[in-house]
């Protein structure tokens, strides 16, 4: 069935065509590199269809010509389009490998004086990087101040203005934070009201940026290790070649990048990675 015959215009406050889905699909690819196929017409209509009661408009031409003309509210149609699906601790085994596998090196190398650098790279609302800080810690809070005199940081960076203020905000509603290990959750969060609120100690090392991939990147100097995941399952494979080669380019030598269960590297970049677990990859010297 066509998807737009499928959208119920009877119940439709707005009238939406065919020419305004690909104009729309144009303009989020553009700045984003996300696909909106014909599939996605109604999650397009439901997300869009409040921006323009928003700011007062009747149709999505209308609506079109406001987002060519502003950037601020081209920003924020990017940001309702955008899909920001996560969980504490989601592919545990990256967390797991990075714990048993790398950590032990790190730690050495901080203990010494050294520098350790991680990108959660579409982080969206911050369950990643705070997954990430839970595996180094454990349930040790002390640690956390050791921790914090040391050279280690997270970058954390997305797309979506909205969810990186959750993500620095560092609350969550308690259906969220129980998908954390009951131990770790005594340890770092503190309940608020109907939220957890994660310990500042735990936030402390995290920087959380609004940054699209697709643009100039300001870091100057290289990660050790890359998270990426669940971000390029939206792209198409010119796209995904690129930033992959672009995430070799910003990895120090033998550096790590995980992805996404469903994700792969692409024959374009692949010399310039190699597997080393389920959709963990060391850059190639």
């Amino acid at each position: 069935m066509n998807a737009f015959a499928a959208l119920p215009e009877r119940e439709m406050e707005f009238a939406f065509s065919a020419a305004d889905h690909r104009a729309i699909a144009d303009l989020i690819y553009a700045e984003s590199g996300i696909l909106l196929p014909d599939t996605k017409a109604k999650l397009i209509y439901g997300r869009l269809a409040r921006r323009l009661r928003a700011c007062g408009l009747s149709t999505f031409p209308d609506y079109l010509a406001l987002v060519a003309s502003d950037a601020g509210e081209r920003a924020r149609a990017v940001d309702a389009l955008t899909t920001n699906h996560t969980a504490f601790f989601r592919e545990n085994h990256h967390f797991e490998h990075f714990r048993e596998s790398l950590w032990p090196g790190f730690a050495e190398r901080l203990a010494s004086g050294g520098r350790v650098r991680v990108w959660s790279a579409a982080c969206s609302s911050g369950e990643e990087p705070y997954s990430l800080m839970m595996t180094i810690l454990g349930t040790d809070t002390r640690a956390a101040d050791k921790l914090a005199r040391q050279d280690f940081r997270v970058l954390a960076t997305d797309l979506s203005p909205s969810v990186i203020a959750t993500a620095r905000a560092g609350r969550y509603p308690l259906d969220t934070t129980r998908a954390m290990p009951a131990a770790m959750r005594s340890a770092w969060c503190r309940r608020v009201g109907e939220m957890d609120e994660l310990s500042p100690a735990l936030r402390e090392p995290i920087a959380f940026r609004e940054l699209n991939l697709l643009r100039k990147w300001p870091m100057r100097r290289p990660f050790d290790v890359i998270f990426c995941r669940n971000v390029m399952i939206y792209f198409d494979e010119p796209t995904k070649a690129q930033l992959l080669a672009r995430f070799a380019d910003q990895l120090v030598d033998g550096g790590i990048l995980y992805i996404g269960h469903a994700e792969r590297i692409p024959p374009e970049v692949a010399a310039r990675f190699h597997c080393i677990g389920r959709t963990a990859f060391q850059k190639v010297s």
